[in-house]
Formats: structure tokens, C-alpha cells, sequence
């Protein structure tokens, strides 16, 4: 994550150190029990469910390793910048194994005694091949890899099948068109009765998203190094820090068990001002219940950029508490008092219960959800939420609606028309029920709004999330 903590502040601790703190022991406590659930899940030779089961706890424990990261720099605040002391000597580099849950998972297995292949339809998709076609070979799936990485493949898969160690690393497969996706392969041998390997399984993750993340993350993290008076004059800097938090999402994107079409833009503004503090945001919890967030912080350029990663970060770290968005809400309420440079804003958070079907919501401020359903849509009807910034004791509310299959759920921040008016963004959006009944993805919604509104004139940037079930 990029640093949460403005750029032309110099030297301050994040505030409510105590509470990160505490924060981080939930997390590394709720990781060790999910490591402890992974290691009694043992992967059964008869059993693809519980091997399932099993590789999603591992996914779940880089998440959380992941999660240990990102409170631990919301903890510590940004790297040195010039004049400054360097980070403490010992300071780890994060393995660059650990993903996100957002990723594309495929799975696979190979049975050695028959010759036969299963894939998931997933998998199809990450390695770009037709789905009418058969799955692959282990012989034959190098012939997708990048001719650099089949070395580090071939041996991966030797390993496992001869001496049972598992497979855990990460090649290039290149998809027809040109295509270059980077793939995590995790996987273990299934054994006979008799001891001998008689197949393999593997889950497959299209990490290609994050590894573009992270490579924004440290190069924005360079040019936070660099004198502080060319900071908040430096757009790309504020492009870099929006690109890490936001990464664009070019496909639609479904998670594993929860149920939700995802697709998300951002607008830029007409008039060439500075990119502001405008988010939008999916995140699959533990629990397999969806998180969705939109919000707007005040201040233009790296002003509202770092403070939108402070106010995401944290919101991404309270969630796996398991608090309700009435309370994260409070909790964002609070860090945003704190801070040295204060700041306003607005969001809107929402939790999805894919079991239930049911949408548990908050917002701060904030433009309500709108619910389309069979050819009309409507707003929701708002909870009680003062906007982000607010003095102390601000009463947030949450509300809850139950969702059917074939619901769409539009989020969206200020700045879709000019001065920024909800009630008439409110009123065209809802005009558009008919156009989203005939769409086949979340995705098709997306470019229907964008189409719709590329030729208003907008003083701000924008940012939409729509969400099918």
C-alpha cells in the first residue's frame, strides 16, 4: 500500500498507534487460526473438497500476511523522504507470494493413472483457452508458459510428483493475441494406497494485477523519497499513489464464494483538474462475505491521494474484525479527527452476506446505493451518518436489505455531473434501469454509465462500483 499519511506532513506517527497496534495482534492471531484450520483440513486422496478447502486456507493466510503488511505501514508511516532517517535496519521485503483474494482461482488435476485431465471453468479463462477445448497435459502445459519460466515449471511439477514436495511459485503464460498474464501455482501430490503418486491438483491465480500493484507501490514510494516542495505540484505522483490503492479493472472480476459480478471506472475530470481522493473497492473477507466501499476525501493532487490510502488501508484492516459498516464508519470518523492535517469527506460501506443474501450498508455523508430490479431501480433509503471529518460521537446507523438474484447495486462518489449535483446524477443514473435489464455482466453496466456521461462536462473526478448478484 502506498504511505497514509500526507505528503507534506513531515515525520508524524500515524495517530492511534495503540489502536493499530491492537489491530495488528487481531490479525496475526486470526492468521494462526486459520493456519491452525489448514493444517487439521488435511487433503484427502478421495476428497476434492477438502482439498479445496485446504487451498483456500492457504489463500486466506497470504491475505492475512498481507493484511500483517499493510497495518504494520499504516503503523510505522511512510518511507524516509530526503533529510529524514533511514527505516530501521532489518526491515523485511514482503514475499512476493502473498496475493489477494481478488485474484482469478482456477483449479486442475491430473490423474497419472489414467492420463486425465479436469479443469475448472475458471482456469479456461486465466490461461486464455477455449473452453471447448481439452485440458492439458502436464507434458503439454509448458507449451503455455513463457520459454524462460518452463524451466522453473517442469521443475515445480518434478518435484511434487517424485519427491511429494508441494508446489508453490509463480510463471508467465502467454495467452493468445499477445497476452502476458503472471500465474501462482499452488498444488500437492494425492498419493495411492500403496504410496505411489496417483495424481496431482494445483490452483492457479491470475496475479497479474497485483504484481502491476506493487510495482506502482514502490515507484511511488521513490518519488515520496524525493524533496517534499515538488511533492503536491507533481501530478504523477498522485496518478502513482490512486493506480496503487485502485488498480483498473479491465475484466469483470467474481469472487470465489461470494456470489457478486464486480466490475468498477473511474472518471477523470473534463477541466484537467488535479486526480483528488475519490476511491472504489472490493474485498472478500475470512468469512466469505463481500466488502464493497466507495468514498471522496477533500484535497486535490497528493493531498487527497495519500489520505484516500490512509482511510482504504484502514478500512481494509478493520473489516476482518468482523465489525459491521456502522462501526467501521465510526472507526474512519475517528482516525480522520485525529490526524495532524485534517480533512473532510464521504463514503458509503457495504456488507454482503452471500448465504443470506442480505446487504447490510452505512454511509458517511454519502450518496445512497441505487437498486435496480426487473427494469427499474431506486435509491435506498439512507441510515443515519455524519460525514468523514466530523467531531467525536458523530452517530453512524447501518441498514439492512435483502438482495435477489438478478439485483444490480450501483455505488458511485460526487463528480459525475457538473457542481456536482446528486439529485440530478441520482435522477439519470435511474433512467438507465432499462439499459441495465439487457446487460449480460456488471461489466456491460460499467461501460453503459461511461458512455453515458463521457461527454458531460465534470470540475471533479469520479469514481462507480456496480455490483450483480
Amino acid at each position: 500500500m502506498p504511505s497514509h499519511v500526507f505528503a507534506d506532513h513531515t515525520a508524524a506517527q500515524p495517530p492511534e498507534r495503540g489502536a493499530v497496534d491492537a489491530l495488528i495482534s487481531q490479525a496475526r492471531r486470526l492468521r494462526g487460526e486459520v493456519d491452525a484450520m489448514r493444517r487439521e483440513t488435511a487433503p484427502d486422496g478421495g476428497d476434492p473438497a477438502g482439498r479445496w478447502q485446504r487451498a483456500l486456507c492457504d489463500l486466506a493466510v497470504h491475505q492475512l500476511n498481507d493484511l500483517d503488511a499493510h497495518l504494520a505501514q499504516l503503523r510505522d508511516g511512510p518511507p524516509c523522504v530526503v533529510g529524514e532517517p533511514a527505516a530501521p535496519a532489518g526491515t523485511a521485503e514482503r514475499d512476493p507470494r502473498r496475493g489477494s483474494l481478488l485474484s482469478r482461482v482456477g483449479s486442475a488435476e491430473w490423474d497419472l493413472l489414467t492420463d486425465e485431465a479436469t479443469w475448472s471453468g475458471e482456469l479456461y479463462e486465466i490461461l486464455g483457452r477455449d473452453t471447448a477445448a481439452p485440458p492439458l497435459s502436464l507434458d503439454e502445459l509448458p507449451s503455455l508458459v513463457h520459454a524462460e519460466d518452463q524451466p522453473r515449471l517442469t521443475a515445480m511439477v518434478t518435484d511434487c510428483l517424485v519427491d511429494g514436495k508441494p508446489i508453490d511459485g509463480e510463471f508467465r503464460v502467454l495467452r493468445r493475441g499477445g497476452g502476458v498474464r503472471q500465474v501462482h501455482m499452488m498444488g500437492e501430490p494425492v498419493l495411492a494406497p500403496d504410496g505411489s503418486t496417483a495424481s496431482m491438483w494445483a490452483v492457479l491465480r491470475d496475479v497479474s494485477e497485483l504484481r502491476r500493484s506493487r510495482v506502482a507501490v514502490h515507484e511511488s514510494q521513490d518519488s515520496l523519497r524525493r524533496p517534499r516542495h515538488g511533492a503536491e505540484t507533481d501530478p504523477r505522483l498522485a496518478a502513482a499513489l490512486q493506480e496503487a490503492v485502485l488498480p483498473p479493472w479491465r475484466d469483470t472480476l467474481r469472487f470465489t464464494a461470494g456470489g457478486l459480478d464486480l466490475a468498477a471506472d473511474h472518471l477523470p475530470s473534463s477541466t484537467g483538474a488535479p486526480i483528488g481522493g475519490d476511491w472504489h473497492d472490493a474485498l472478500q473477507l475470512p468469512n466469505g462475505d463481500a466488502l464493497l466501499s466507495v468514498g471522496d476525501l477533500t484535497g486535490p493532487g497528493v493531498t487527497g491521494a495519500s489520505g484516500m490510502a490512509m482511510l482504504l488501508g484502514a478500512l481494509r484492516g478493520t473489516a476482518v474484525t468482523g465489525a459491521g459498516p456502522a462501526h467501521l464508519l465510526g472507526w474512519l470518523n475517528q482516525l480522520m479527527e485525529a490526524t495532524a492535517r485534517p480533512a473532510t469527506g464521504s463514503a458509503v460501506c457495504c456488507r454482503y452476506d452471500p448465504a443470506a443474501h442480505r446487504l447490510t450498508w452505512a454511509q458517511a455523508g454519502h450518496p445512497a446505493p441505487l437498486l435496480f430490479r426487473e427494469g427499474a431501480g431506486r435509491a435506498l433509503t439512507p441510515p443515519v451518518g455524519a460525514p468523514l471529518g466530523s467531531p467525536s460521537g458523530a452517530s453512524y446507523a447501518q441498514a439492512d436489505v435483502q438482495l435477489r438474484p438478478g439485483d444490480l447495486l450501483l455505488l458511485r462518489t460526487d463528480g459525475l455531473v457538473p457542481r456536482c449535483d446528486r439529485d440530478a446524477a441520482t435522477t439519470e443514473l435511474l433512467s438507465m434501469a432499462p439499459r441495465f435489464t439487457g446487460a449480460l455482466s456488471a461489466q456491460d453496466c460499467v461501460r453503459a454509465v461511461m458512455e453515458a456521461f463521457d461527454e458531460v462536462p465534470r470540475e471533479a473526478d469520479a469514481c462507480l462500483l456496480m455490483a450483480r448478484v
